[in-house]
């Protein structure tokens, strides 16, 4: 979660307006800051002003940071909903809205950055979850990088079947550098095996000229139960 009430720093922030001819530039000399009490930058080639939680999970809230962290940090680690609210005198829709922005935040940020295609993951480890609720059972399944316990992917159903599996292998991929040697290990789930090979095999121009590509499975590819 990226802090407001640290010093402001108008040389380390750009326009986020997508019509600025310097928007994304940092350190153009175009960002002056415009309000400390609310604190707001503004750029002088558009005239724009934004707030300095601009793209981060606070925007919009003007609640203090630090109660917003500390909540979000005793949900991500299991503290009952209850007990914040009656910890911090909050009510109950308000902490399951904070949940839910640093959830969509998280997501976005995995997905700009975790899911370019530049992790040197060796090592992968997929499983899924079974949780029960009110008449209804979900099913998380998981994948992380055992070496730096990266959480690759996780996604959600009601069943547990191919198209999970497929789901998951799909994102893990999008997170993998490009055919290098890969050991996959599973708890055994028949849906595995096929949905791992038909994720991480390349079109292969095997004769030059005309002619279709073949699909190849990654050389270097293991999948293992543990």
């Amino acid at each position: 979660m990226k802090s407001t009430t640290e010093p402001m720093d108008a040389s380390q922030q750009f326009c986020p307006n997508e019509a600025c001819c310097a928007r994304g530039q940092i350190g153009a000399g175009n960002i002056s800051i415009h309000g400390r009490k609310r604190p707001r930058y503004k750029c002088h080639h558009c005239g724009k002003t934004f707030s300095a939680r601009k793209g981060t999970m606070l925007e919009g809230l003007r609640t203090d940071e630090e109660k917003v962290a500390m909540v979000v940090t005793l949900l991500s680690y299991g503290c009952p909903l209850q007990a914040i609210v009656h910890a911090f005198g909050l009510d109950e829709r308000t902490v399951a809205a904070w949940q839910k922005r640093a959830g969509k935040h998280c997501q976005r940020v995995h997905t700009a950055i975790v899911e370019q295609g530049k992790v040197e993951s060796q090592h992968i480890q997929a499983d899924e979850i079974r949780a029960k609720g009110r008449k209804l059972i979900i099913w998380i399944a998981l994948a992380m990088d055992v070496s730096t316990r990266l959480w690759l992917a996780g996604v959600v159903s009601q069943q547990r079947d191919r198209r999970l599996i497929d789901r998951l292998f799909q994102r893990v991929r999008a997170c993998c550098q490009f055919m290098h040697a890969l050991l996959v290990c599973t708890d055994g789930f028949a849906a595995y095996p096929k949905s791992i090979v038909r994720t991480f095999r390349e079109k292969v121009k095997k004769q030059a000229g005309r002619g279709r590509c073949c699909l190849e499975v990654w050389p270097d590819l293991c999948i293992l139960p543990f």
